[in-house]
């Protein structure tokens, strides 16, 4: 009777851990093939072209998040919410190159809805005032924001040498792929839709289509669901 309990009880125990094992091993590859290792500190100062790329992404997103807290106070629509909450995480990232290089945070102090660079606050402004005409403008102004945020991170990438820089930036360009992704499904659920106005109409495609494009390993929205929620990315 002892010999059969203990043989019943490693049967468990060995059950138990193929489970466990079941369960964490794909987690564990998963993770493992999507996670991006960041590069080792760059040893040189970041070159003029990166220094005003880097202050004017963080106030760029700085704009994108704000505009969403707008909008989501205005039509509680949880995209809004959510994609808000990723561009506080992409704010900081450039935040975190910007102290480590020594350089003046140019959102340093502002409230939300101020910002250093003028245009950014006329921009602002229109895109407030543009999206609080309907839900369906609301989610125009999302797609458009994650438009010219892809558009300007492509940009500034092509002046990009610094592995650190870029790595930071390649991780913002998938993100707002994909939450232009899921402005874009949620238009569609309206019968609307959004023409691009910064990038082309071919790149626009691709990206809707989750295609890696120009930028290497990208193309990831099939992991994000309709609110812009991410899963398992290091940068929303």
């Amino acid at each position: 009777m002892l010999a059969r309990s203990k043989w019943m009880m490693a049967g468990i125990a060995a059950l138990t851990a193929a489970v466990i094992w079941a369960v964490a091993a794909p987690a564990a590859q998963a993770s493992a093939a999507e996670a991006d290792t960041p590069p080792a500190v760059s040893a040189t100062s970041p070159a003029a072209a990166e220094v005003e790329a880097l202050q004017y992404m963080r106030e760029e997103e700085k704009l994108a998040r704000d505009v969403y807290l707008a909008l989501y106070e205005e039509w509680q629509l949880p995209i809004f919410q959510t994609i808000a909450g990723s561009e506080s995480q992409h704010m900081e990232a450039m935040l975190t190159l910007i102290e480590k290089y020594g350089l003046t945070d140019p959102a340093a102090g502002k409230a939300e809805g101020e910002f250093t660079n003028p245009e950014l606050q006329a921009l602002y402004a229109q895109l407030v005032a543009q999206g609080s005409k309907s839900a369906v403008d609301a989610l125009k102004v999302g797609a458009t924001i994650e438009d010219l945020d892809i558009a300007d991170l492509m940009a500034a990438l092509e002046n990009t040498t610094s592995d650190d820089i870029r790595f930071a930036m390649e991780n913002l360009l998938r993100g707002s792929e994909n939450h232009l992704r899921a402005f874009m499904r949620n238009l569609e659920r309206t019968g609307d839709t959004y023409e691009p106005q910064y990038l082309d109409a071919e790149t626009f495609a691709e990206i809707l289509e989750g295609q890696t494009g120009r930028m290497g390993a990208r193309g990831r929205g099939a992991r994000w669901d309709d609110n812009g929620r991410g899963r398992g990315m290091r940068w929303q």
